[in-house]
């Protein structure tokens, strides 16, 4: 037989359908009503994901956005053109509900409790297969979420239901236009100046130097009032519009698309604010706190693509090898395989779990849960470091097993490597993460919650599990401790591997509280492998485990 694969290779047609893990996760933290609201989506977009989005998405990423200054008669038109296949995609991820659940006002009641775990639902599906066009819905939920919370009523009733929407013409898609080139992540280093001339409105005018989504027909930009004030405590928020209040376009100047390595497909641009409208959110010298709400919601989003990204490049792996034939035998047969397939599924679930939990956090914090706001303060941060390193690492090591075929860009393991190289820099690269953990221990009861969370979880380990983890524990509990008292330097330079060590106990807590009879088939094999990962630094023997044990971790129905 001359083929890649055996004459039986199948591939998974629903990518909901395929996933236990999620499929179990849903069914055991959403409530029956909202489950059964959300199934007909679940199903259409996990059918979309393993089929139609894969050959839009590819298109999408080898046909970037285009920018085009002047029409034909030399008119300043400044418009960003899509691929066909960008706007299909857009279509598959209104339909899916991610934001209609959200934000309609008769779900968004009737959901209150969990409106976001359902919105994340079918956005995970979506991110399976394409990462690009989650960038700007992951602002969209973003802009949404500051509108309600900060806007006028006005505002509110005239753009929200462009979000809630279920019709893609009808759109309003979000941005976040934050960076500039003094200070990237130094926000406090803005430039940007807003002067007031009417009302609540504001000229703004400067350069802002990374736009994603740079069409967006809704934008919340920072920008200094006072330049005398300086730092973050001088930046203000504004609201602009892709139209003005007089019916005419709003001048934002594009001056150039970046070239990027990945999430080619949207588009993200260099801008010049030129009078730009742009009107007053909130009081002057707020802007920075305001938006910080806007940066943790997209710090989650980023981390359910990074999972996501990596859950479907072990599918994808795990498919290749269950039909290849090497050496004599099926793939899944070497020892080798089997032991790296265990490491990535340990990681992958690890991650899963710790991000869907503080997605539930968010939901609890939404509905006036203080302990639950605290605790998901450090947890966002955490969750976003970990999420992105392990996704990157986790995805390349799914394109070596695949070897050769892997790195074909025929196939979509490269299009998901470069769209996540992009994760661990997004919404504040780890040493950002690493200094926001720090920020919160000292300013929440975060850091408590969380070893108070783990000492009670790990009480559902074995016996052995468990006393592996309450060492850890009070060594790590110890050290974090210490960093009270140390100078600035020395402090941050320690917080990285006490939080990378936290962040590896609090997974394996996190694991065993969702263990329950029908997850351990996945679970305990992962709980395992990360207690002795933890354990053992030094050279030891590894016994990998069998074809099927490793099958069942997997979770992954073909």
């Amino acid at each position: 037989m001359n083929k890649v694969l055996q004459e039986d290779a199948s591939l998974s047609s629903n990518f909901y359908f395929s996933d236990k893990v999620l499929q179990h996760f849903l069914s055991r933290e959403i409530s029956v009503v909202g489950l059964s609201y959300m199934h007909e989506k679940l199903v259409a977009t996990g059918e979309a994901a393993a089929g139609r989005m894969n050959p839009l998405s590819l298109a999408a990423d080898k046909n970037s956005p285009v920018l085009n200054k002047r029409n034909f008669y030399g008119e300043d038109i400044n418009k960003i053109e899509f691929h066909p296949a960008y706007e299909e995609l857009k279509k598959i991820a209104v339909e899916s509900g991610m934001f209609s659940v959200k934000w309609q006002i008769e779900q968004r009641e009737r959901f209150q409790n969990e409106r976001h775990s359902l919105g994340f639902s079918t956005a995970y599906l979506f991110a399976m297969s394409e990462c690009g066009l989650f960038c700007p819905l992951c602002m969209t939920d973003g802009v949404a979420r500051l509108i309600d919370r900060y806007c006028t009523d006005e505002d509110k009733e005239r753009l929200l239901p462009h979000i809630a929407t279920t019709q893609v013409g009808d759109l309003y898609t979000g941005a976040m236009f934050l960076t500039e080139k003094a200070g990237g992540s130094d926000v406090g280093a803005n430039i940007v100046r807003a002067t007031h001339f009417k009302d609540s409105y504001y000229h703004l005018n400067g350069e802002k130097w990374f736009c994603s989504n740079a069409d967006a027909e809704i934008i919340f930009a920072l920008a200094r009032t006072n330049p005398e004030i300086r730092g973050t405590k001088g930046l203000s928020i504004f609201l602009i519009e892709k139209m003005k209040p007089d019916g005419r376009m709003n001048d934002l100047g594009y001056i150039r698309l970046k070239e990027k390595l990945g999430v080619r497909s949207m588009a993200s641009a260099e801008c010049q604010l030129n009078n730009t409208i742009g009107k007053l959110v909130g009081e002057e010298g707020q802007g920075f706190r305001i938006m910080t709400e806007m940066i943790n919601l997209s710090r989650l989003y980023n981390s359910v693509a990074a999972v996501a990204s990596m859950r479907r490049a072990l599918a994808e792996s795990y498919q290749f090898l269950k039909f290849r034939t090497t050496f004599g035998k099926k793939a899944l047969s070497h020892a080798l395989i089997r032991t790296k397939l265990t490491e990535i599924a340990s990681l992958c679930h690890a991650n899963f779990y710790m991000t869907w939990h503080a997605i539930k956090l968010l939901d609890a914090a939404d509905n006036g849960d203080k302990k639950a706001k605290d605790l998901l303060r450090l947890l966002t941060p955490m969750c976003k470091k970990s999420t992105a390193a392990d996704g990157v690492y986790g995805i390349r090591e799914c394109m070596e097993l695949m070897g050769g075929m892997g790195y074909i860009e025929d196939g979509v393991m490269p299009k998901i490597l470069r769209d996540a190289l992009v994760l661990p820099i997004w919404e504040g690269a780890g040493n950002i993460m690493v200094l926001d953990m720090l920020r919160a221990t000292f300013k929440s009861e975060g850091l408590k919650l969380l070893f108070d969370e783990i000492a009670r979880n790990i009480e559902l380990l074995t016996d052995e599990q468990k006393n592996i983890i309450e060492e850890e524990r009070i060594k790590v509990q110890q050290k974090a401790g210490e960093l009270f008292n140390m100078e600035q330097a020395e402090m941050e330079a320690t917080a990285k591997p006490v939080f990378e060590r936290l962040t590896a106990i609090y997974q394996i807590s996190i694991m065993a509280f969702y263990k329950d009879e029908t997850s351990e088939e996945w679970l305990a094999p992962a709980i395992h492998f990360l207690v002795n990962k933890l354990k053992n630094e030094t050279l030891h023997k590894v016994v990998p485990l069998e074809k099927s044990e490793v099958e069942k971790m997997i979770a992954w129905d073909i």
